[in-house]
């Protein structure tokens, strides 16, 4: 047995699922009877991982926003991985507004986890790999209850537990 057990925390998101949702809120969109007649849409760029909702009026924006949101939900696609711009004057008076997609681990928010975990008082060492973040224990029980205290707090990012050995 080994002496040393450990897991990485991410925070990533699957595109494939992602296009798959804006497939369907796309398809959710041309069939409902209040978008009919206008100009509102949903278009995803992968290049720069980004969603653009186009709508009449700010009504119809968080109808759009409520659809996407929705899709996300039911491929298990966190919403927190959806960072919401302003919003923003479009063509013909139409108003714009861009989600970009939160994928990996900016190295503020890794700092963040590695504190929360050193003031829970949990035997762990932490590192910071990247666009991850290592925690290492002796003991499996540690590395569970280290677990266990970040799922609890409400983080701004979604995170997962990789690599469990």
């Amino acid at each position: 047995m080994a002496d040393k057990f450990s897991f990485d925390i991410v925070s990533e998101v699957d595109f494939m699922e992602v296009e798959n949702a804006v497939n369907q809120a796309q398809k959710e969109l041309a069939s409902r009877f209040d978008f009919k007649g206008g100009k509102s849409s949903i278009e995803l760029n992968k290049g720069e991982k980004k969603i653009i909702l186009v709508a009449d009026d700010d009504y119809k924006l968080k109808s759009l926003k409520d659809i996407l949101e929705g899709r996300f939900a039911k491929r298990s696609i966190s919403i927190k991985s959806l960072d919401y711009k302003s919003v923003e004057k479009a063509f013909e008076g139409n108003i714009r507004q861009t989600a970009e997609i939160i994928s990996g681990l900016p190295s503020d928010k890794a700092k963040e986890i590695v504190k929360i975990i050193k003031d829970s008082k949990i035997k762990v060492q932490t590192q910071i790999d990247g666009a991850k973040v290592k925690v290492i224990s002796a003991k499996k029980d540690d590395l569970q209850a280290a677990i266990a205290h970040l799922k609890q707090i409400s983080f701004s990012l979604p995170l997962q537990f990789v690599n469990y050995r």
